[in-house]
């Protein structure tokens, strides 16, 4: 897998992936399938143990980017951001080849073709080496949708939002109920708590922070969807 160091927040369907480096922990960020799904692989720097978010598609491609970065017998942790398909292709490949532990959020957990080892939801945290992401949950793309947050003790806040938010808005939502139900959730336990400078990693495209979103919280409201 080629890599690039220079990380921007873009990557392009079939091109490199692209790293981060913080201090205690690595992020690549990589497109994978039809849908430039962006999958996630976080790194403990101290003891290489390797997480991946959402195991959308392109099994060796995913697996191929977990060992340009690290090592797949760290790989311990797959993470399902929702239950949506796209998100999950690989999901169950990656499994057998690896055998890590498992998590997502309850309410999504019925439907995805892996049983969790794990079901998670807000106060939750899932550990990876001395790392730690918090777990957020975000009804309204889907009722089990789930955001996680790492908290950079030099730094800012990364927080991985899977579809429940994206640079201009959030997601898909069903009905009017389901906006004004993520809205109050992204208002309420994402930006009312986190600051401008939050770094946003979202399921398609590129990156954003809370402070480039928050003066059009009100415009997404109104807009309805």
């Amino acid at each position: 897998m080629d890599l690039l160091d220079d990380y921007t927040g873009h990557v392009e369907p079939g091109g490199p992936a692209a790293r981060r480096d913080l201090q205690h922990v690595s992020i690549t960020k990589v497109s994978v399938g039809p849908m430039d799904n962006n999958a996630y692989v976080l790194v403990d720097r101290s003891t290489g143990e390797t997480l991946l978010i959402d195991a959308a598609n392109e099994t060796e491609r995913l697996l191929d980017t977990v060992d340009t970065v690290g090592d797949r017998g760290k790989l311990r942790h797959v993470v399902t951001t929702h239950k949506h398909w796209d998100h999950i292709q690989s999901l169950e490949e990656v499994a057998s080849a690896v055998g890590p532990r498992t998590y997502a959020g309850v309410d999504d957990a019925p439907e995805l073709p892996v049983t969790p080892d794990a079901t998670v939801g807000d106060d939750d945290e899932v550990v990876f080496g001395d790392a730690v992401l918090e777990v957020i949950h975000l009804v309204g793309h889907t009722p089990g949708s789930i955001a996680l947050l790492y908290r950079d003790p030099e730094g800012t806040g990364h927080l991985f939002t899977g579809d429940s938010l994206f640079p201009g808005g959030h997601g898909k939502t069903a009905t009017h109920e389901d906006h004004e139900t993520l809205m109050n959730d992204l208002e309420h336990k994402v930006f009312s708590h986190l600051g401008d400078d939050c770094w946003v990693y979202p399921g398609h495209g590129d990156d954003t922070t809370l402070g480039n979103e928050r003066p059009h919280l009100s415009e997404w409201r109104e807009r309805g969807w």
